[in-house]
């Protein structure tokens, strides 16, 4: 089979996939809660190697206690860490967002900057962050964001052979439209919550026909 011939393959399993994460999950969209770009930033990189869940009940009380961007830049970091503790691997995400804070408000006047260059300088941001953070605060897709479930369904899924998310993410845009790309994370993600967990997939989960033997 060509290199070609394989893409073309690869290319119309993913389509139809995609038509039947669309019917199963017709509005995805990101469960994290924030108010404005800089609460989004904490939140996604509050949001590595925790659940979702975990990091909103943390933010609730969060957003309320720091309001302001100068908030985090004036925030004590050993408290911070207690603020955050129930995150996990809460000392470097304190160091990486109150460190991220003070280059935001310096740098960038205040604001989160809107490409992927300059996100990819804040700490603690690499692709998976920056794509979610461009997507939605900004509508700006491009690429991929792939976290655990992403990682781990394309795996499944017969979408990647990798395990390195830049490789994932690199294979998963070469055969799924690009104004598909913010969606599709959602959707892989709520299959992941909804059917199959890091613990394994029922044997008869609803899309068990793309199971990549």
């Amino acid at each position: 089979m060509s290199t070609f011939t394989k893409y073309r393959k690869d290319e119309k399993r993913a389509q139809r996939l995609l038509r039947a994460l669309k019917k199963l999950f017709p509005h995805p969209k990101i469960a994290l809660r924030y108010s404005n770009n800089w609460e989004l930033l904490v939140a996604v990189i509050l949001s590595a190697q925790c659940t979702d869940k975990t990091v909103n009940k943390v933010t609730e009380k969060l957003f309320k206690k720091y309001r302001t961007l100068n908030d985090y830049v004036c925030a004590d970091s050993g408290e911070f860490e207690k603020d955050i503790r129930s995150t996990g691997f809460y000392r470097n995400k304190a160091k990486n967002i109150l460190a991220s804070a003070k280059i935001v408000k310096e740098k960038y006047k205040s604001k989160v900057p809107d490409s992927m260059k300059e996100l990819l300088k804040l700490p603690g941001v690499a692709r998976k962050t920056a794509n979610i953070v461009l997507g939605n605060a900004f509508g700006v897709v491009e690429g991929v964001a792939v976290d655990t479930h992403v990682k781990r369904l394309s795996r499944r899924f017969g979408l990647t052979k990798y395990d390195d998310p830049l490789k994932i993410e690199k294979d998963l845009m070469s055969i799924f439209p690009k104004k598909e790309w913010l969606t599709l994370t959602y959707r892989l993600i709520e299959y992941g919550r909804t059917y199959c967990s890091a613990r394994g997939c029922p044997h008869d989960h609803p899309l068990k026909k793309f199971d990549h033997a």
